[in-house]
Protein backbone atom coordinates (compact mmCIF):
# COMPACT_ATOMS: atom_id res chain seq x y z
CA UNK A 1 0.00 0.00 0.00
CA UNK A 2 2.13 2.30 0.95
CA UNK A 3 4.61 1.66 -2.26
CA UNK A 4 1.52 2.44 -4.35
CA UNK A 5 1.19 5.36 -2.88
CA UNK A 6 5.02 6.06 -3.04
CA UNK A 7 5.17 5.77 -6.77
CA UNK A 8 1.83 7.82 -7.47
CA UNK A 9 3.09 10.65 -5.51
CA UNK A 10 6.43 10.20 -8.11
CA UNK A 11 3.82 9.99 -10.88
CA UNK A 12 2.34 12.96 -9.51
CA UNK A 13 5.87 15.57 -9.14
CA UNK A 14 6.97 14.37 -12.76
CA UNK A 15 3.44 15.41 -14.20
CA UNK A 16 2.96 18.54 -12.68
CA UNK A 17 6.98 19.59 -13.19
CA UNK A 18 7.74 18.67 -16.43
CA UNK A 19 5.87 21.44 -17.86
CA UNK A 20 7.63 24.43 -15.66
CA UNK A 21 10.80 22.57 -16.16
CA UNK A 22 10.44 22.25 -19.96
CA UNK A 23 9.15 25.89 -20.00
CA UNK A 24 11.89 27.32 -18.35
CA UNK A 25 14.22 25.54 -20.57
CA UNK A 26 12.42 26.84 -23.73
CA UNK A 27 12.80 30.10 -22.56
CA UNK A 28 16.41 30.06 -21.09
CA UNK A 29 18.61 27.11 -21.60
CA UNK A 30 18.31 27.29 -25.32
CA UNK A 31 18.36 31.21 -25.92
CA UNK A 32 21.46 30.85 -23.36
CA UNK A 33 22.77 28.05 -26.03
CA UNK A 34 22.09 29.66 -28.88
CA UNK A 35 23.25 33.55 -27.74
CA UNK A 36 26.03 31.97 -26.10
CA UNK A 37 27.38 29.82 -28.69
CA UNK A 38 26.72 32.79 -31.98
CA UNK A 39 28.87 35.43 -30.11
CA UNK A 40 31.10 32.58 -28.78
CA UNK A 41 31.96 31.88 -32.46
CA UNK A 42 32.57 35.57 -33.16
CA UNK A 43 34.87 35.72 -30.35
CA UNK A 44 36.69 32.36 -31.33
CA UNK A 45 37.04 33.72 -35.28
CA UNK A 46 38.66 36.85 -33.85
CA UNK A 47 40.99 34.98 -31.35
CA UNK A 48 41.99 32.56 -34.19
CA UNK A 49 42.93 35.48 -36.28
CA UNK A 50 44.68 36.95 -33.76
CA UNK A 51 46.94 33.41 -33.48
CA UNK A 52 47.93 33.76 -37.11
CA UNK A 53 48.61 37.28 -37.60
CA UNK A 54 52.03 37.28 -37.05
CA UNK A 55 51.47 40.29 -34.91
CA UNK A 56 53.04 39.15 -32.10
CA UNK A 57 51.06 41.31 -29.37
CA UNK A 58 47.68 39.99 -31.10
CA UNK A 59 48.83 36.47 -30.45
CA UNK A 60 50.51 37.21 -27.31
CA UNK A 61 46.96 38.75 -25.79
CA UNK A 62 44.87 35.71 -27.97
CA UNK A 63 47.26 33.21 -26.11
CA UNK A 64 46.87 34.73 -22.59
CA UNK A 65 43.13 34.66 -23.19
CA UNK A 66 42.41 31.27 -23.87
CA UNK A 67 45.49 29.78 -21.75
CA UNK A 68 43.49 31.34 -18.66
CA UNK A 69 40.15 30.47 -19.86
CA UNK A 70 40.98 26.59 -20.98
CA UNK A 71 42.80 26.50 -17.25
CA UNK A 72 40.30 27.65 -15.45
CA UNK A 73 37.16 25.71 -14.42
CA UNK A 74 33.64 27.61 -16.35
CA UNK A 75 32.41 27.51 -12.38
CA UNK A 76 34.63 29.59 -11.22
CA UNK A 77 34.36 32.08 -13.99
CA UNK A 78 31.09 32.02 -13.86
CA UNK A 79 31.43 32.86 -9.81
CA UNK A 80 34.00 35.61 -10.83
CA UNK A 81 32.03 37.52 -12.71
CA UNK A 82 28.27 37.17 -10.85
CA UNK A 83 29.66 37.34 -7.11
CA UNK A 84 33.08 38.42 -7.49
CA UNK A 85 32.92 41.41 -9.72
CA UNK A 86 30.64 43.79 -7.55
CA UNK A 87 33.81 43.52 -4.62
CA UNK A 88 35.15 46.16 -7.42
CA UNK A 89 32.19 47.85 -8.20
CA UNK A 90 31.04 45.93 -11.46
CA UNK A 91 27.95 44.68 -10.91
CA UNK A 92 26.48 42.38 -13.57
CA UNK A 93 22.94 40.52 -13.70
CA UNK A 94 22.54 37.25 -13.45
CA UNK A 95 21.45 36.02 -17.40
CA UNK A 96 24.31 38.61 -19.13
CA UNK A 97 26.86 37.21 -16.36
CA UNK A 98 25.82 33.71 -17.84
CA UNK A 99 26.11 34.74 -21.56
CA UNK A 100 29.21 36.75 -20.64
CA UNK A 101 30.69 33.30 -18.71
CA UNK A 102 29.68 31.01 -21.34
CA UNK A 103 30.69 33.49 -24.47
CA UNK A 104 34.21 33.36 -23.44
CA UNK A 105 34.38 29.67 -22.53
CA UNK A 106 33.34 28.87 -26.09
CA UNK A 107 35.70 31.49 -27.58
CA UNK A 108 38.45 30.13 -26.03
CA UNK A 109 37.67 26.33 -27.01
CA UNK A 110 36.61 27.00 -30.61
CA UNK A 111 39.40 29.14 -31.63
CA UNK A 112 41.93 26.43 -31.24
CA UNK A 113 39.43 23.97 -33.61
CA UNK A 114 39.07 27.39 -35.98
CA UNK A 115 42.91 27.84 -35.73
CA UNK A 116 43.24 24.50 -36.65
CA UNK A 117 41.02 23.91 -39.29
CA UNK A 118 42.37 27.54 -41.20
CA UNK A 119 46.47 26.07 -40.76
CA UNK A 120 45.13 22.95 -42.05
CA UNK A 121 44.17 24.17 -45.40
CA UNK A 122 47.55 23.82 -47.85
CA UNK A 123 49.72 26.86 -48.44
CA UNK A 124 49.46 26.32 -52.00
CA UNK A 125 45.63 28.00 -51.70
CA UNK A 126 46.84 31.21 -50.41
CA UNK A 127 49.39 31.43 -52.80
CA UNK A 128 46.96 30.85 -55.58
CA UNK A 129 44.49 33.44 -54.24
CA UNK A 130 47.63 35.50 -53.68
CA UNK A 131 48.90 34.90 -57.97
CA UNK A 132 45.29 35.85 -58.74
CA UNK A 133 45.71 39.38 -57.41
CA UNK A 134 43.77 38.64 -53.55
CA UNK A 135 44.83 40.54 -50.88
CA UNK A 136 45.23 38.98 -47.47
CA UNK A 137 41.92 39.44 -46.72
CA UNK A 138 40.13 38.99 -49.98
CA UNK A 139 41.98 35.26 -49.82
CA UNK A 140 40.81 34.36 -46.36
CA UNK A 141 36.99 35.16 -46.67
CA UNK A 142 37.07 33.70 -50.40
CA UNK A 143 39.16 31.10 -50.33
CA UNK A 144 40.46 29.78 -46.74
CA UNK A 145 37.58 30.41 -44.58
CA UNK A 146 34.88 28.58 -46.57
CA UNK A 147 37.28 25.30 -46.69
CA UNK A 148 38.34 26.00 -42.66
CA UNK A 149 33.97 25.99 -42.03
CA UNK A 150 34.05 22.62 -43.48
CA UNK A 151 36.82 21.27 -41.90
CA UNK A 152 36.09 22.97 -38.49
CA UNK A 153 31.99 22.43 -38.21
CA UNK A 154 32.16 19.00 -36.90
CA UNK A 155 34.17 19.61 -33.86
CA UNK A 156 32.15 22.44 -32.92
CA UNK A 157 29.32 20.59 -33.26
CA UNK A 158 30.60 18.42 -30.40
CA UNK A 159 31.19 21.91 -28.72
CA UNK A 160 27.56 22.51 -28.93
CA UNK A 161 25.91 20.02 -27.73
CA UNK A 162 28.42 20.26 -24.44
CA UNK A 163 27.02 24.49 -24.06
CA UNK A 164 23.42 23.05 -23.75
CA UNK A 165 24.65 20.98 -20.99
CA UNK A 166 27.12 23.39 -19.58
CA UNK A 167 23.56 25.87 -19.04
CA UNK A 168 23.00 23.89 -15.94
CA UNK A 169 25.96 25.54 -14.19
CA UNK A 170 23.85 28.65 -14.88
CA UNK A 171 21.69 27.78 -11.98
CA UNK A 172 24.41 28.38 -9.30
CA UNK A 173 24.44 32.37 -10.27
CA UNK A 174 20.53 32.18 -9.67
CA UNK A 175 19.76 31.86 -13.45
CA UNK A 176 16.24 30.66 -13.36
CA UNK A 177 17.10 28.53 -16.23
CA UNK A 178 15.79 24.35 -16.11
CA UNK A 179 17.93 23.36 -13.27
CA UNK A 180 17.45 26.09 -11.32
CA UNK A 181 13.23 25.77 -11.20
CA UNK A 182 14.56 22.04 -10.77
CA UNK A 183 16.43 22.53 -7.77
CA UNK A 184 13.08 24.45 -6.59
CA UNK A 185 11.11 21.59 -6.85
CA UNK A 186 13.22 19.42 -5.17
CA UNK A 187 13.36 21.92 -2.07
CA UNK A 188 9.69 21.39 -2.10
CA UNK A 189 9.29 17.81 -2.74
CA UNK A 190 12.16 16.42 -1.28
CA UNK A 191 12.28 13.84 -4.53
CA UNK A 192 15.94 14.92 -6.03
CA UNK A 193 16.40 11.84 -7.39
CA UNK A 194 12.99 11.76 -9.54
CA UNK A 195 13.38 15.25 -10.13
CA UNK A 196 17.21 15.20 -11.38
CA UNK A 197 16.87 12.37 -13.31
CA UNK A 198 13.53 14.65 -15.29
CA UNK A 199 15.97 17.04 -15.67
CA UNK A 200 18.34 15.52 -17.36
CA UNK A 201 16.05 13.53 -19.70
CA UNK A 202 14.82 17.00 -20.75
CA UNK A 203 18.49 17.93 -21.22
CA UNK A 204 18.65 14.84 -23.16
CA UNK A 205 15.34 16.14 -25.44
CA UNK A 206 17.25 19.16 -26.04
CA UNK A 207 20.25 17.85 -26.55
CA UNK A 208 19.13 15.73 -29.85
CA UNK A 209 17.24 18.43 -31.12
CA UNK A 210 19.87 20.67 -31.78
CA UNK A 211 22.50 17.61 -32.27
CA UNK A 212 19.93 17.04 -35.64
CA UNK A 213 19.63 20.75 -36.41
CA UNK A 214 23.60 21.00 -36.40
CA UNK A 215 23.66 18.13 -38.69
CA UNK A 216 21.39 19.28 -40.75
CA UNK A 217 23.44 22.57 -40.91
CA UNK A 218 26.15 20.39 -42.10
CA UNK A 219 24.94 18.90 -44.77
CA UNK A 220 23.58 22.25 -46.31
CA UNK A 221 27.02 24.01 -45.93
CA UNK A 222 28.40 20.62 -47.56
CA UNK A 223 26.51 21.57 -50.33
CA UNK A 224 27.26 25.36 -50.29
CA UNK A 225 31.08 24.93 -49.91
CA UNK A 226 31.13 22.46 -52.57
CA UNK A 227 28.48 23.98 -55.01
Amino acid sequence: MFADERMLRIIDIIVNSFLPMLKAGIAFTVPLTLISFFLGLILALLTALARISGIRALDAVARFYVWVIRGTPLLVQLFIIFYGLPSVGITIGPLPSAIIGFTISVGAYNSEIIRAAILSIPKGQWEAAYSIGMSYRQALKRIILPQATRVSVPPMSNSFISLVKDTSLAATITVTEMFRIAQQITATTYEPLVLYCLAGFIYLIFSTVLSNAQGRMEKRLDRYVEG
